[in-house]
């Protein structure tokens, strides 16, 4: 008979977990949790590391951890540090038995790993927070002593104690609120293949994640550690030292051995495929609705382990907005091996890199973002060969797209940004059988077989160079905007103001469908869903129908001149002339 455990401050471990007799921590309520299970989580704030040690037995049969309904439970990976001795000029410091952090101290755990690129200079998985606000990790302790220097903290380790000097300018530490991070992670399993969790309604900060490439195992704040079938919705999810939510990889002797290498990482697919990655055992997670910020390396990743997965609804910003190191793994949702997986109606911006589908995109689709004001390429599409459908994207940076792929469909996009087209002739990527892992072949990426279908777009001279592509590349419906989109920011959202050339709407149009964009050329699979049934793009951006006879070119469905409100979505407001 499934139970109900609740978990309350007031609570004590030794309790029965009732409503009127609750747990205190969620880690014994995870201990005592069987499949079918729910974990009521009530308000206040909860300092430590959940470690499930199982999970559901099926999507009808799962452990669900849940937020009490209307009350804020917040999990941290920190503590709180008091007794700050001041040093004067703004520097305090403080002096900590390395007991303190039990057996993992992240002042002295080095981030480093495959594809990491340290800028000549030493990271650490550790942070400090004034106030909930994170202070950069400074290089030198002499840095921190500068009189000129923003705050900033710099941390010594020796064999028995962490010596840690912060700048906080005028503030006096000891009557403000100052933690540590001192958890790897927040939620995240021993075991991989612990399958069927819900984890729902959080606040979760604060974890001292390490570096995650696609090489290597993928600790999150929060991660699912090669699982199948978590739910992750409606969490605040913020101030990992690298990655928020991750969907990925286990770990292995082979961890981070690739030598920043495509044949490293072609090994690491091969010995994936071993352990058991399949549409069966792996991915088909849920990650819908969550807000995920300052995060310094990705918001949301998952090598492999995101295939057959949703994606969607969520709101991913501040993601390696320091720059203090740098990388090959940077954006707000970084996938490789995105296998039948939707990532639709999510709101990206302030990050490095928006939407990164990196290997192995396969009967994907990216549907109704939103993504703005990001540093580089709101997509990036390196080394796939399709197909992945994109569609009815809003994409407002300056960099739009780069295309390093083939085989994909981009229909009723707005790019307002550049357009840069890229063939890949020096790395060999895999394809796979339709729907599937199996693996069908490995080859380079020539360029082309693309479909661009009723897109509005500001760069004509990206368009262009698909010119140079090898596969022939189908260019119909599209529109060039007479002058780029004029974007203004309001605090409940964005308004899109958009000039369309004379004449633009005389060319007749088609509802775009499965039968239209055909199959790719390399992998013969169709542009359909995945369990293989059609496609019909026959609705826009915001849900509305579009015209049977003649649909409006770009994201929104508007048949006459004039303007379009909505206050359920990101864009409240669009207009055309």
């Amino acid at each position: 008979m499934p139970r109900d455990f609740h978990i309350a401050k007031t609570g004590s471990d030794a309790n029965s977990g009732s409503a009127s007799d609750p747990l205190l921590t969620i880690s014994e309520g995870a201990q005592r949790a069987q499949p079918g299970d729910v974990i009521t989580v009530h308000a206040g704030i909860y300092r430590e590391s959940v470690r499930p040690p199982r999970g559901g037995n099926s999507d009808c049969q799962r452990i669900t951890y849940q937020a009490a309904p209307g009350e804020v439970a917040v999990i941290k990976g920190s503590e709180v540090v008091n007794g700050w001795r001041s040093e004067g000029r703004g520097v305090w410091s403080i002096s900590l038995p390395n007991t303190f952090f039990g057996n993992f101290n992240p002042f002295a755990d080095e981030i480093q790993g495959d594809w990491f690129n340290p800028k000549g200079r030493k990271h650490h998985t550790g942070s400090v927070y004034l106030n909930g606000e994170e202070l950069p990790e400074a290089e030198f302790d002499y840095d921190v002593l500068n009189p000129s220097s923003a705050p900033s903290w710099h941390a010594k380790v020796n064999g028995q104690e962490t010596m840690i000097a912060a700048r906080f300018t005028c503030l006096n530490p000891n009557d403000e609120t100052v933690e540590i991070n001192v958890r790897k992670a927040i939620f995240y399993p021993e075991q991989p293949e612990t399958n069927f969790i819900t984890v729902q309604g959080f606040v979760m900060r604060h974890a001292a994640t390490p570096w995650a490439p696609p090489t290597a195992e993928q600790i999150g704040l929060i991660g699912t550690h090669w699982s199948k079938g978590w739910i992750i919705e409606n969490n605040e999810i913020s101030h990992s030292r690298c990655v928020g939510i991750t969907l990925g990889k286990y770990g292995d002797e082979w961890d981070n051995q690739s030598a920043d290498t495509a044949e490293g990482y072609i090994l690491t697919v091969h010995r994936a495929l071993e352990k058991g990655w399949s549409k069966d055992c792996i991915g088909h997670h849920l990650v819908r609705n969550n807000r995920i910020s300052h995060c310094e390396q990705a918001g949301i990743v998952g090598s492999l382990g995101a295939a057959f997965s949703e994606i969607s609804g969520n709101t991913v910003y501040e993601i390696h907005q320091r720059k203090a190191f740098d990388g090959a793994e940077q954006g707000a949702i970084k996938i490789h091996g995105a296998i039948d997986t939707v990532i639709r109606g999510n709101h990206i911006y302030r990050s490095h890199y928006g939407i990164w589908l990196d290997w192995m995109a396969q009967g994907t689709r990216v549907s109704g973002n939103l993504c703005h004001d990001n540093d580089l390429d709101d997509l990036f599409l390196e080394v796939n060969h399709g197909p992945v459908l994109i569609d009815n994207n809003v994409c407002l940076s300056r960099r739009s797209l780069w295309d390093r792929s083939e085989g994909t469909a981009f229909v009723h996009n707005l790019f307002a940004g550049t357009i840069w087209f890229w063939p890949e002739l020096e790395r060999e990527t895999p394809y796979h059988k339709p729907h599937s892992t199996d693996l069908a072949g490995v080859t380079s990426i020539f360029g082309g077989d693309d479909r661009f279908y009723h897109n509005l777009l500001f760069d004509a001279e990206g368009l262009a160079s698909y010119d140079a592509a090898v596969n022939s590349v189908v260019r119909k419906g599209n529109v060039l905007l007479a002058k780029p989109p004029e974007v203004y920011h309001f605090d409940d959202g964005i308004r899109l103001a958009l000039t369309l050339p004379a004449g633009a709407l005389a060319e007749s149009r088609e509802i775009v469908t499965s039968d239209l964009l055909g199959s790719t050329v390399l992998s013969q699979q169709a542009f359909a869903d995945s369990d293989g049934s059609s496609i019909r793009i026959d609705s826009d951006y915001f849900g509305n129908m579009r015209s049977e006879k003649n649909p409006f070119p770009g994201p929104f469905e508007l048949a006459s001149p004039g303007e379009f409100s909505s206050l359920s979505t990101p864009i409240h407001h669009v207009s055309w002339t």
